[in-house]
């Protein structure tokens, strides 16, 4: 068993670095067409990058604290106050149409709401602020995270596809480990509570999983790079955003599928991962690609729900 992990480690190791110079090599020539839009815009940018410097009159602290807190956090809870009115008052239908698991949450229970609230809110005042400390002093001493120059657009995309990739197996690995049964029954059940998720609850979690599955693999990628602060708002304000779809209950238009993390709730021995790929390298995700969520499993680009055009099987009479 322990060579069989091994070699899924390393496979998996050289799977997401080939990954990785594959998406660089393809993002070189997608972004020389991103930098020019970004060259017209640049000074903007970079204008007002520098009056919120000015603004903060260079105190590094409030800088860090507005880009890495604030901003994030607001994003966060932007997103998900539209998605509790529509989970609370099943309205507007344009967002309930497009509930994965019929008639669950329909309308959510706002006693099982109140306490993912207070619970997310703890998460992020407790646990994830207090830890912006260390990080902090850490983005202190790369030396560059406050400088006054933004950095180039091609470099967030360098650097965005290794914030990626070091969240996919960080989370990846550290999910596994809470569903080993002591740790799922004291740690991680809490977040399993919820079989058909809403977005608030992307961040409803035991302390202790909050900081080994949620905060850190987000945390490490910036940290390694030494990322400018601008680059690390954009990055956890991205990171909340898209785990709260995953975790939304609602495969809308436009946005990124949510099928892959929402079977994960329903079945729990399944699709481990944030991209999929050391689920695929793994074989956690063989269930789910033999059921019509995979099948689901893709950017909506139409205003047809996919449970209307790609329903489940009937259930056979018994």
């Amino acid at each position: 068993q322990e060579e069989k992990l091994w070699d899924a480690v390393k496979i998996s190791a050289f799977a997401l670095g080939t990954g990785l110079l594959i998406f660089t090599v393809l993002t070189n020539s997608v972004s020389w067409y991103a930098q020019k839009i970004w060259e017209t815009s640049g000074y903007f940018w970079q204008t007002a990058w520098l009056k919120l410097y000015y603004l903060f009159e260079g105190r590094e602290w409030s800088l860090f604290l507005f880009g890495a807190a604030l901003v994030p956090s607001l994003a966060f809870w932007c997103f998900n106050g539209i998605l509790m009115v529509a989970d609370v008052t099943g309205k507007p239908t344009f967002i309930t149409r497009y509930r994965i698991q019929l008639g669950k949450n329909d309308p959510v229970d706002t006693q099982k709401l109140r306490q993912a609230i207070y619970t997310a809110l703890f998460n992020q005042f407790f646990i994830s602020l207090p830890m912006l400390v260390p990080m902090f002093y850490v983005m202190k001493w790369w030396g560059n995270t406050f400088s006054k120059e933004l950095p180039t657009f091609q470099w967030f995309l360098v650097e965005l596809s290794i914030f990626t990739s070091l969240e996919e197996i960080l989370f990846y690995y550290s999910h596994r480990l809470v569903h080993i049964p002591l740790l799922y029954k004291h740690v991680h059940k809490k977040h399993h509570e919820w079989t058909a998720p809403i977005g608030v609850v992307s961040i409803y979690a035991h302390p202790l999983e909050h900081i080994l599955s949620n905060t850190l693999p987000v945390m490490t990628g910036p940290m390694i790079m030494g990322s400018h602060i601008v680059s690390i708002t954009v990055w956890f304000s991205l990171a909340l955003v898209t785990t709260s779809i995953s975790h939304c209950g609602y495969h809308l238009p436009f946005l990124p599928s949510p099928e892959f993390h929402d079977f994960h709730h329903l079945k729990f021995n399944q699709c481990y991962g944030v991209l999929g790929v050391l689920d695929y390298l793994h074989g956690t995700d063989t269930v789910f690609r033999q059921t019509k969520a995979y099948e689901r499993h893709r950017v909506l680009l139409s205003l047809t729900p996919l449970s209307e055009s790609i329903p489940e099987s009937p259930k056979r009479a018994e």
